[in-house]
């Protein structure tokens, strides 16, 4: 069961990060944003386990929440996550990071607990200092408005956005516990996870390691595998707490699908609401020599603006498919190759397959097959279209 935002539909009552139990979360609005919406987001574990795993973002510019982060997660236990939304305390030198320590040491005041066990999480503009005295005075603030309901969860989730047009929240369901999330994300999607945030919560009794993983695994087929604009960002976090309040301890296998399941519904809500996106397109390619070979080709698909343009003007220009894949390492004869846009295959080994007219690309969702004819492997990347609305809103944005 996966849901967006809606409490209803958790027979547990909660929603996102509160959908498993022995967790809390809040969300409120300290004063971060410049229009007063929700900027501040705090998830705490009440155990009685405190296993916690987490994936950064692998841009060598890091921003300061991450930098504290990838260090108190390495202890395998997290008490608390805090986030903000409004600025991303990247690019900010030696005081950014003071002002994420100063964070940590604040939330673990208010929460009687360590500051090495408090993950710091941010996301905004780079290169601006985080006004410290607005998130700090919020934080107490923050702890105070705690509580294991839907709301709770859906207002945490509300405060983490940026230029999300809504907030994104799952929950999926196994036999005796529960793993739910929340994220945020709309531009700069691209692997080395997306320019998102992300929190995982699971009621399950789960040892560390196979929570690392695990998420490790889900991260790699899901939310690597959405690429919106090619770009990367500084501040990408996932990171996965297991309170062990079921009492139920899953079978490995089992427990890694349904955090993959969360994690799959999140992603695609990202892609779904990527920057000025009017079409989401799934992009599977077929029959090649290896996996490697397979997210090659489709990233490079992904990441063809010409290709995107003419998605956006529904246009089902094949050759520029064709053209993308050239520029790849992977194993094919160009006269093999063959097209398939929404089952119409246009191009078949290499040449001109049915009439291009045949394609109807009214629909948002679009399905691109590309078969290498190389193997058996298949891989799917998510993306979106390159819209004037992409253009407008990364040219405007400045908070």
């Amino acid at each position: 069961m996966s849901q967006e935002n809606n409490p209803s539909d958790n027979p547990g009552g909660g929603v996102g990060v509160t959908a498993a139990l022995g967790f809390r979360a809040s969300g409120i609005a300290a004063g971060i944003k410049s229009t007063g919406l929700a900027d501040l987001a705090l998830v705490v574990n009440d155990g009685p386990s405190r296993a916690a795993a987490a994936v950064f973002t692998s841009n060598r510019v890091k921003a300061a929440p991450v930098l504290w982060s990838e260090q108190v997660v390495k202890g395998g236990e997290l008490d608390a996550v805090i986030l903000n939304s409004g600025g991303a305390n990247a690019c900010t030198g030696p005081e950014g990071f003071q002002d994420t320590h100063a964070t940590a040491e604040r939330v673990a005041e208010a929460l009687d607990t360590s500051a090495a066990r408090v993950a710091v999480c941010s996301t905004g503009l780079i290169g601006v200092r985080l006004p410290m005295d607005k998130l700090l005075g919020g934080l107490f603030a923050s702890v105070g408005s705690l509580a294991a309901t839907a709301e709770a969860g859906a207002d945490a989730a509300e405060a983490i956005r940026t230029t999300d047009t809504h907030a994104k929240t799952a929950v999926v369901e196994r036999s005796g516990y529960v793993v739910g999330g929340m994220a945020k994300g709309a531009g700069m999607l691209a692997p080395g996870l997306a320019t998102m945030l992300c929190v995982l919560t699971t009621d399950a009794a789960v040892p560390q390691p196979e929570l690392e993983t695990a998420l490790r695994r889900a991260t790699a087929r899901t939310f690597d595998r959405i690429d919106s604009d090619g770009c990367m960002s500084t501040n990408d976090t996932v990171i996965l707490m297991a309170s062990g309040s079921a009492g139920v301890v899953p079978d490995p296998c089992e427990f890694a699908g349904a955090v993959e399941a969360v994690c799959a519904d999140l992603a695609r809500q990202l892609i779904a609401d990527a920057e000025g996106a009017s079409k989401e397109i799934e992009i599977e390619v077929v029959n090649a020599a290896s996996e490697a070979d397979a997210l090659e080709v489709a990233r490079s698909i992904a990441r063809n603006n010409l290709l995107k343009c003419a998605f956006y003007g529904e246009d089902p220009n094949w050759g520029r498919v064709l053209s993308a894949v050239g520029t790849t390492n992977a194993k094919f004869e160009p006269d093999e190759l063959s097209v398939a846009i929404n089952g119409v295959w246009v191009c078949r080994r290499g040449g001109v397959g049915e009439g291009r007219e045949l394609c109807d690309l009214s629909d948002r969702h679009i399905h691109l097959v590309v078969d290498l004819a190389s193997g058996s492997e298949t891989v799917t990347v998510w993306t979106n279209d390159l819209t004037k609305e992409y253009v407008h809103e990364n040219s405007a944005y400045s908070s």
